[in-house]
């Protein structure tokens, strides 16, 4: 399996690349960064798939260029809305190609958002912490706002108490469907999310920590294996570990 890698110079990129050349199994077959002809490239290597960690801004060209040049998208990039999933969906479908699209492809963090979801069914009460380095291009982080997405489908959440003043604008985070998400971003961090719930008596906190970059590699080289048997269209991380 011939593979490529989009935004091979930045600090995920990096370490794809050596995840792609150290699997017995994958075939390194180029890099891609923003100076790139991307088409040009996964046609020169006869990609058969395109790992994708780019600038939110690019998502949606990105994953047109690659399903238009034959190869199916594996993509980390975050920023895709409900609206541009449906449009990945058609255009994977009219291609004939599949194509993956996770908002973390770290394990633990897949994990942590099925756990929290099943926890939601019981515990309408909530709050999401996430915590990204400084350098992050936006926020929430994507798995905050899939978490809180799939918690909403699990259960109808009540609204946060709002109990006294807040003497600074956004002191209590954003708010989706009535579960509230704060976001920090600091050096130091790689990837940090906690969600906690509340209820008269009890708390549960569900919480992953990504140390190293290195934590995307597994989810990403165990999509771009299954690309081989996946039907045309859109599919997600979640999907492929069997919770969706």
């Amino acid at each position: 399996m011939r593979v490529v890698v989009n935004g091979a110079k930045g600090k995920v990129g990096r370490v794809m690349v050596a995840a792609v050349e150290a699997d017995d199994a994958l075939e390194f077959a180029g890099a891609a960064d923003v100076e790139d002809d991307l088409a040009a490239v996964i046609r020169n290597g006869e990609a058969g798939v395109v790992i994708d960690f780019t600038a939110p801004s690019a998502r949606m060209t990105n994953v047109k260029t690659i399903l238009e040049s034959g190869a199916a998208p594996v993509v980390g990039t975050t920023g895709f809305t409900p609206e541009d999933e449906h449009q990945v969906d058609t255009w994977a479908r009219e291609h004939n190609l599949p194509a993956v699209i996770a908002p973390n492809f770290s394990i633990g963090a897949v994990l942590m958002m099925e756990f929290a979801t099943q926890a939601a069914r019981f515990m309408p009460q909530a709050e999401i912490v996430e915590i990204f380095h400084d350098q992050k291009a936006e926020a929430p982080s994507g798995t905050a706002m899939t978490t809180a997405r799939l918690m909403n489908e699990s259960n109808t959440f009540q609204p946060p108490q709002r109990v006294g003043e807040e003497f600074l604008d956004g002191a209590r985070g954003g708010d989706l469907e009535n579960i509230r998400i704060h976001s920090v971003r600091l050096p130091g961090f790689v990837a940090t999310q906690e969600v906690i719930f509340g209820i008269p008596g009890e708390r549960l906190s569900i919480k992953s920590d990504a140390i190293g970059r290195e934590c995307y590699s597994g989810g990403v080289l165990f999509a771009v294996k299954k690309t081989a048997t996946l039907a045309p269209g859109l599919h997600t991380l979640r999907g492929l570990m069997g919770f969706a």
